[in-house]
């Protein structure tokens, strides 16, 4: 037969359909254009008089050596390639990462990794001593002693050192005297003094143990170090320091009374150095909390401190001054550091609750007690209450190079302030922290660079693209200035008119969200309400909603700002109104609220989301017959949880690199901690081991989302229940699932197993959501019956518990269609993880779909892997959201 002038058969990707194949080219089109949407992350100001040279690093991908690039004006000046027997690669990730230049550009600090160590080599005759090259036929290098790593995202990655080189000559110095125990990062110059030893300052991350996971987790504890500078004449590498106790030291831990301090700047005058602290992560176990920021005063006679005074900034407002004025008002003066900047707040009594004598002119008091009788008369930087407008505590991921105003005292910096990021000025010395961007908006801010006096920020919110602004002072009301901001036009193109358009149908607002249940062992704090962000359409549809997705942030300790995403937007832009939810234990709402999560992931987390999509429905805003959840890492367990938890509240899931099971990951994460300190609280800080208890992995399991698929299907019968109300309910529910429900049957009666009907057979893929509970109550009561073979009233009462219990049973049997998108190169939650639930979910009947990234970490960010995970997303909700 002739078959020369017939069409070849269209071929389709594995697991598509034609339907679905055009689902996936329109979709694919729509992505790309919000793909190629401009990202705003950084901004440099050149000037003439503000450093003239640049370092251009250039890592190589094999043993070739490094390249070094300076830079002047427009041209290459010089160019130099450092081997790797000298050093590997420059670290270039924002935590390690630290090139610093010292002040008359001559030489350069660094971070690289250390020279890889020398490894056995054999030949068929074999182990050879001495040199020899690979080219050598019949000769191999073995692979050494195992190191370890710092974890996700570090895997291959040698220990951090530091380095100088000198650019006139092109020589390059290890810097000595820093243990093998310390890995190095963030690296400075300290001020220089003619005639005196110039300094670095870098962050030491002990390790004399194992190294658990860095990435994401600021509680490792850390420490700033001061170390004496290469290419300097002097007959030794010790420190000059003013206790003579410390002679012999080469090397000084400048904080050693508290277990975190990273990110330190100097101040512009050299006289004080600051840095973030992450001590409530350390001292809690939590991976990342409420930051706070220190100052030290750094000598200028060159004569270090063994044991420098650390100052809490964000604890300078903690004790002020009541003096009474001749007017009989208040006046609280906060007491500052030095005395001179002591700032005068106008206070106003409330009434009835001052007393009837005028306290001592002067009485130093905790700023804390003014709260029961005294409120602001104006909006301030001295913020004595803690309520739902105030400051929440500072939460950086990052610091600038040189955040400093000219007054050399204050600092600008981002931080979040619930569910956004806000721009905030710092007072280092008095600790006054104000908020500069606007309050009166919920859009997003980060400050990208300092221009003088003035700032250059991004500003953007989950439907408007990012926009630079430019911050400058003026004369407000009062005479007292204000920040104001323009728009700075972009040179770079940064979306389409089709995404222009789709992004003026959309609005977003901030929700406040009541927590649920509250109880009086809740704190202050983790009762107030939590927030979520709502994306939805302007248009309004009769009696027509759009289908809605539940968007949950990882961590748990991580939180999602109202700032744009191109994947969301894109998600929005295709039909669907997007809740993302700040549960409680996010960052941004205080540490009290975000304490108050461990010991209860699994119960507290999957409540709030919840109670967040029944706020939702309740004011007509979603379909509760059309609700989607998405989520990844911690919010890949919620979203695994609330699939088992609620089967019958969504219609199609995805999760990207969920945990999924905490017996499992313990033994397999670069985070074991975590998972202890998630499950127990605090406690599971201190009980943290390499070798779980079988106890331990019992609690781990039974926190799990599989803990929801293992559910044994029989049911078992043994003696009566004390009385028939006890039978009549189910047991309690521990936050994770219904127990198995054991009653006992009167002891005349045989040990019996029932074994409800509908587990001989596998539970369809997709059952109807509408099924009658009075109906399969009314079932389970008949097979109770017949399996009892009794009609007696104590038996009634035994055959209703069983009723209730295989009801919730039927109920509660995980349904949800769900895909996974994994990284095979996750070490944080490693593949086994997912790929365990999928194919458990798939054993159950349920419809499932998984891709598998190979060459991705956990946060599958490679451009190629984030556009096919957001585009098979968006396919696998339109198809389940008809």
């Amino acid at each position: 037969m002739d078959c020369s002038g017939a069409s070849p058969l269209k071929e389709m990707p594995l697991g598509l359909d034609e339907a679905s194949a055009e689902e996936y080219a329109s979709q694919s089109k729509l992505l790309q254009e919000f793909t190629n949407v401009s990202s705003i992350d950084k901004a440099w100001t050149l000037k003439p008089n503000n450093g003239s040279k640049l370092l251009v690093v250039r890592n190589s991908e094999n043993e070739s050596p490094t390249q070094f690039e300076i830079w002047s004006g427009s041209q290459v000046e010089k160019e130099f390639q450092i081997p790797h027997s000298i050093h590997g690669s420059v670290y270039s990730d924002e935590w390690f990462e630290g090139i610093s230049w010292n002040s008359d550009e001559t030489l350069i600090a660094y971070v690289a990794e250390e020279p890889a160590p020398s490894k056995p080599t054999f030949s068929n005759f074999g182990y050879k001593k001495g040199s020899s090259t690979d080219k050598d036929c019949g000769i191999w290098k073995g692979q050494g002693d195992w190191e370890e790593e710092w974890g996700e995202t570090y895997a291959g990655k040698r220990q951090p050192a530091l380095f100088v080189i000198n650019i006139n000559s092109g020589d390059v110095r290890f810097v000595e005297g820093i243990g093998k125990s310390l890995s190095v990062g963030q690296v400075v110059w300290a001020p220089s003094t003619e005639g005196l030893h110039q300094y670095l300052v870098f962050v030491g991350w002990s390790s004399n143990g194992r190294k658990l996971g860095i990435k994401y987790c600021y509680n490792r504890p850390c420490a700033l170090y001061a170390v004496r500078a290469p290419f300097q004449e002097s007959k030794g590498n010790e420190l000059n320091l003013k206790s003579k106790a410390y002679e012999d030291v080469c090397v000084l831990n400048l904080t050693q009374s508290i277990s975190s301090a990273f990110f330190p700047r100097f101040s512009p005058d050299g006289k004080f150095l600051v840095f973030l602290s992450a001590k409530s992560s350390v001292d809690s176990g939590a991976h990342s909390a409420t930051d706070s920021l220190h100052r030290i005063d750094w000598p200028t006679d060159g004569k270090l401190d063994p044991l420098p005074k650390i100052v809490d900034v964000n604890r300078l407002s903690d004790w002020c001054m009541l003096v009474w004025s001749s007017d009989h008002t208040l006046k609280l003066v906060r007491i500052d550091q030095p005395v001179e900047h002591l700032q005068f707040v106008e206070m106003e009594a409330h009434e009835g609750d001052l007393p009837r004598a005028p306290p001592n002119p002067q009485v130093i008091l905790p700023a804390k007690m003014m709260r029961d009788y005294l409120k602001p008369t104006r909006s301030s930087c001295c913020d004595v209450c803690a309520e739902d407008d105030c400051f929440p505590g500072l939460y950086c991921s990052s610091f600038l190079s040189k955040p400093w105003l000219s007054d050399g005292r204050t600092m600008i910096l981002s931080s979040v302030w619930r569910s956004t990021q806000a721009i905030l000025s710092v007072n280092v010395l008095s600790g006054n922290v104000v908020r500069i961007s606007p309050s009166d908006s919920n859009f997003s801010w980060n400050v990208l660079t300092l221009d003088g006096d003035n700032i250059i920020a991004v500003s953007s919110s989950p439907v408007d693209v990012p926009q630079i602004k430019y911050g400058y002072l003026v004369e407000g009301s009062s005479n007292v200035p204000e920040w104001s901001w323009a728009d700075i036009s972009s040179p770079i193109p940064r979306y389409s008119e089709k995404v222009r358009t789709l992004l003026s149908t959309l609005q977003f607002s901030v929700m406040k969200i009541p927590v649920r249940g509250v109880s009086e062992n809740l704190s202050k704090g983790a009762s107030k309400p939590f927030e979520a962000i709502f994306v939805s359409s302007k248009s309004k549809k009769s009696d027509v909603r759009d289908p809605l997705i539940v968007m949950l942030h990882g961590g748990p300790h991580s939180v999602s700002v109202s700032s744009f995403s191109k994947n969301l937007a894109f998600l929005s832009s295709i039909g669907y109104s997007l809740l993302i939810v700040n549960y409680r234990g996010s960052l941004g709402f205080g540490e009290e609220a975000l304490q108050s999560l461990p010991g209860k992931v699994g119960y507290q987390d999957v409540n709030d989301v919840l109670t967040a999509i029944d706020h939702v429905i309740d004011m007509g805003l979603a379909d509760p017959s059309k609700i989607t959840v998405l989520g990844g890492s911690h919010g890949g367990f919620l979203t695994t949880h609330l699939i088992g938890q609620a089967p019958d509240k969504f219609v199609a899931a995805a999760a990207r690199n969920p945990v999924c099971n905490l017996a499992l990951m313990v033994g397999t994460t670069d985070i074991p901690d975590w998972c202890y300190v998630e499950t127990w609280g605090c406690d599971g800080k201190s009980m943290f081991t390499e070798a779980p208890s079988a106890e331990h992995l019992d609690l781990l399991y039974s926190k799990s989302p599989i803990s929801h698929l293992s559910k044994d299907s029989r049911i078992e019968v043994t003696d009566p229940p004390k009385n028939r109300e006890s039978a009549l309910l189910p047991q309690k529910r521990d936050g994770n699932a219904f127990q198995s429900c054991q009653k006992r049957v009167p002891n005349r009666m045989e040990k019996t197993s029932v074994t409800p009907i509908w587990t001989r057979h596998r539970a369809p893929a997709h059952r109807s959501r509408d099924l009658d509970l009075s109906f399969l109550v009314a079932v389970a009561i008949a097979v109770a019956r017949c399996r009892l073979r009794c009609s007696s009233p104590s038996a009634i009462a035994i055959a209703i518990a069983i009723a209730v219990a295989v009801a919730h049973r039927l109920l509660s049997l995980v349904k949800t269609p769900t895909i996974f998108l994994l990284g095979a190169q996750d070490l944080r939650v490693p593949v086994s993880n997912g790929l365990q639930y999928a194919r458990a979910l798939k054993e159950k009947g349920c419809e499932v779909k998984v891709i598998v990234f190979p060459n991705d970490v956990h946060g599958i960010e490679k451009p190629q892997s984030d556009f096919e995970s957001f585009l098979n997303i968006g396919v696998w909700f339109k198809k389940y959201c008809k």
